[in-house]
């Protein structure tokens, strides 16, 4: 260990990033091709831990990056499906965490790059999700997969659980949610507070993201909106989120459901936090937090039975 402090951005600094992120990004008023465009060029910044390799693979017919500090590729696998509301985002979205956990959990992460709205509507995303999660499986073993998911990305995978649950396949041994979004229909003007704290998202850029993805009609679908599911039957979960985010309350209400339901949840809520902030793993001592905790879950669930 060198004993060099990590590098940390100012609360302050970064909040104004954040919310500049948003609204230049994530805006409801700018075309799709736009705002993949603007998250592109700042995604293409992050910079890697040392020891860390990005290889491209095709994995069930879906393309995918495999994020490694393993040269023997031995370990534990996480499959992250990034965020962006169905519509923005690519693998590069969570690169650099993906890189952070893998180097914390000895793991590898598979970031696959399912077809995005509103080219390819639902059921497209969770079809390439199932085809990812079929094949890792094969290759394996369910006890050595953990699902993941941020955001948008963390109700696909929420979705992508409880559709290897009620098909009797066999499950991952755990699942981590991001500041998940599980409920399309949500009324995300319910609190105005709590819109005015988030940094990043709009409630307009939730609804525009919403009905590119799937008709209002196809809202109460679990696999549109995994938050309106049954949850008993499913395997240990990870939620973090913060208390910031206008997406908080779906975090809240899985955790209530999960936890009634008998399943193992682990559940925390970071003060004062925006929208994803776990991803800023490096720059943000909150996040390094999750990251840790993220780790340990991965150690702790994949770990082979006494």
């Amino acid at each position: 260990m060198s004993g060099r402090k990590p590098l940390r951005v100012p609360p302050a600094l970064m909040r104004i990033g954040v919310r500049q992120l948003g609204s230049r990004c994530l805006s409801a008023g700018l075309s799709w091709q736009v705002q993949r465009s603007r998250l592109e060029q700042l995604e293409r910044t992050t910079r890697l831990p040392k020891g860390v390799t990005v290889s491209k693979r095709t994995i069930g017919g879906v393309p995918a990056e495999v994020v490694s500090s393993a040269p023997d590729g031995a370990g534990p696998v996480v499959i992250h499906f990034h965020g962006g509301g169905y519509c923005v985002g690519s693998a590069s979205t969570a690169r650099g965490w993906a890189a952070q956990l893998s180097r914390k959990a000895r793991c590898a992460v598979v970031l696959p790059e399912y077809r995005l709205a509103p080219e390819h509507r639902h059921p497209a995303a969770i079809e390439d999700a199932g085809s990812v999660a079929r094949a890792l499986v094969s290759e394996t073993g369910p006890r050595s997969l953990v699902l993941s998911g941020d955001s948008a990305g963390g109700g696909l995978a929420l979705a992508l659980a409880l559709a290897m649950r009620d098909a009797g396949d066999e499950v991952p041994a755990g699942c981590i949610l991001l500041s998940p979004w599980l409920d399309l229909g949500g009324d995300r003007t319910a609190d105005p507070g709590l819109v005015r704290r988030d940094l990043m998202l709009s409630p307009r850029w939730l609804s525009a993201c919403a009905r590119a993805y799937a008709d209002p009609s196809c809202w109460s679908d679990p696999m549109v909106s995994p938050l309106r599911a049954a949850h008993d039957g499913l395997m240990p979960l990870l939620i973090q989120a913060g208390t910031d985010e206008v997406l908080a309350p779906d975090a809240d209400q899985l955790a209530a459901s999960a936890t009634a339901a008998g399943v193992d949840v682990t559940y925390t809520k970071w003060p004062g936090m925006w929208h994803d902030f776990a991803l800023q793993a490096g720059l943000v001592a909150a996040a390094d937090s999750a990251l840790a905790q993220a780790a340990w879950f991965v150690r702790t669930v994949t770990a082979p039975a006494a």
